[in-house]
């Protein structure tokens, strides 16, 4: 078996996922790392067991042996850093949201499309079985017709004021914070889900913590703050906001995000309704599947490759009643990225392309163009930003 070489870009909170992923996949050779600088890039290199840290990302991505470039760094460098995998004829895994504006998207999915290599997004709660088996009933027609999508992330690792991540930073994180970082997975589910797109939204977002203090560093995902002195930043970006849906078939939704909201670590739900039933799935309790019923009891389906379709129980690595977790929907999404690598011909599941990012790019564009109007009904416009893919 052919190894496939590997080079992460990017080594902070999500690179170590990325690469107990490809460990785990048996076929991967992991080359090695970079980061901000050398000596940053060989700390890491030495925490995650990673045999090489380059000096730069082009030192890594003009290395012959690497076939594959995960992009893992801060939303502000995504562009330079894909560009010039890109140029260099590497396939691309890049961490979401793809980049910072639609634009931006569109430029990074256009050339992926010339360089002819494998392009994907880690939008990773696709490669949970049971969101599998959501989307399989929902395309046989268990629901029946669609009618209602809601749903909400939740999370309270911002409500600290002493929490200041570059996330917050509109230069390095773009202008949208919590809708960029977490809306956008909700919002890739629904669509990923229903096989249905979000058409129009409208959106009321707002900053409940409009004054932070940092100490200059950026503070880690889920970290806490410190009483280290520090100085007051003035943050722009939204940390919670509601917003109503409209879908291409005529069914309406509602998402609720929100990342200062104390007690909800990582509550991501949605519920599809349909006019024979309803789906709901809760990324906190995320080996049951509800199953919504108006003729008969309700249900909870569990993760158990003997009761899933078969094309679900392909993402069930273990018997009924053995839980799997967060990091197995991620080996799945990356399992699935090198499959279509080995493969070109091959569109698994929970492939998520750049084409597909940067529709959901133009998704959470909507939302702040719909707050900016003053919360009035706005199209997601894809043409606006690039040609609709």
């Amino acid at each position: 078996m052919k190894r496939i070489g590997m080079g992460l870009v990017g080594p902070g909170f999500i690179a170590q996922h990325h690469l107990d992923a490809v460990r785990r996949l048996g076929d991967v050779e992991i080359i090695g790392l970079a980061g901000s600088s050398l000596a940053s890039a060989q700390r890491k290199a030495a925490e995650f067991k990673v045999p090489h840290a380059f000096a730069t990302y082009q030192e890594l991505v003009d290395d012959p042996r690497i076939d594959v470039v995960h992009n893992t760094t801060p939303s502000y460098l995504h562009v330079p850093v894909t560009l010039a995998a890109l140029t260099a004829g590497k396939h691309v895994i890049s961490d979401k949201p793809l980049a910072m504006t639609p634009t931006e998207c569109a430029l990074l999915r256009d050339a992926a499309a010339a360089a002819g290599v494998v392009n994907a997004v880690t939008f990773n709660y696709r490669g949970n079985p049971l969101v599998q088996e959501a989307r399989v009933r929902i395309a046989r027609g268990d629901l029946g017709d669609l009618v209602y999508i809601q749903g909400q992330y939740l999370q309270d690792w911002m409500t600290d004021e002493n929490v200041y991540s570059w996330r917050m930073d509109p230069i390095k994180g773009g202008v949208s914070s919590a809708l960029a970082d977490i809306g956008s997975h909700w919002c890739d589910l629904a669509e990923h889900i229903s096989g249905l797109r979000i058409t129009s939204v409208l959106a009321d977002i707002n900053t409940v913590v409009a004054t932070r203090y940092s100490s200059g560093a950026s503070s880690e995902a889920f970290g806490r703050g410190t009483s280290d002195k520090r100085d007051p930043v003035t943050i722009h970006g939204e940390d919670l906001a509601s917003v109503l849906l409209r879908f291409e078939n005529g069914a309406r939704g509602s998402l609720r995000v929100g990342q200062v909201l104390p007690g909800h670590k990582n509550d991501l739900q949605i519920e599809l309704n349909g006019r024979k039933g309803s789906i709901r799935w809760e990324q906190e309790r995320q080996n049951e599947l509800w199953l919504g019923h108006h003729d008969r009891p309700n249900a909870l389906l569990p993760k158990d490759p003997s009761l899933l379709t078969s094309e679900a129980a392909a993402y069930a690595h273990l018997p009924g009643g053995h839980q799997e977790s967060w990091a197995d929907a991620f080996r799945n999404v990356i399992a699935d990225i090198y499959d279509s690598i080995r493969d070109r011909s091959a569109r698994p599941a929970t492939l998520c392309t750049f084409a597909d990012a940067f529709r959901t790019s133009c998704v959470i564009d909507a939302m702040l163009r719909s707050a900016a109007a003053g919360s009035r009904w706005t199209d997601v416009n894809p043409q606006h930003h690039g040609a609709a893919s």
